[in-house]
């Protein structure tokens, strides 16, 4: 039994890094714009990373697992790339949600991956399957916000 809550609690803490990560890009991207509707955007963004992290620290908890709390490589590199872009894309805006599309639709496959175990505990299941979902709505939300800019 231990193998199996040590198992989940290693995919949930490796889901928590990048929701963490998630949440530090969204925050940089929200103070890198000057566009009102791209600013509000990426701070519910942040705000939803935010919330999403503290629900998978309790499910982790609930398992008696460790919170792994850190900032991944790639978290970093990509919220670095969208300084750069902000800073020499003539349309940072554009540029800003290219990478809120890139990221968010990696996310859909970090979720996916987890989902398919099938040992995941019901709680768990409902819990990312929910992320997953509010994930792929962001999705349609980044297409409305390029059309409207």
């Amino acid at each position: 039994m231990s193998t199996y809550t040590e198992e989940v609690g290693n995919k949930l803490n490796e889901l928590l890094e990048k929701t963490y990560d998630a949440e530090k890009g969204f925050k940089k991207a929200a103070e890198n714009t000057e566009n009102k509707q791209l600013k509000s955007f990426f701070e519910i963004k942040a705000k939803q990373r935010y919330d999403f992290g503290h629900e998978l620290k309790a499910e982790i908890k609930t398992f008696g697992q460790n919170v792994d709390k850190g900032d991944s490589m790639a978290g970093k590199a990509h919220r670095a790339w969208m300084d750069v872009k902000a800073l020499f894309s003539l349309d940072n805006a554009e540029a800003m949600l290219e990478e809120a599309n890139r990221g968010e639709k990696a996310a859909i496959e970090e979720y996916n991956d987890v989902l398919e175990d099938t040992s995941l505990p019901s709680t768990t299941a409902t819990i990312l399957r929910s992320h997953k979902v509010a994930i792929e709505n962001s999705l349609s939300n980044i297409k409305i916000l390029e059309n409207v800019r």
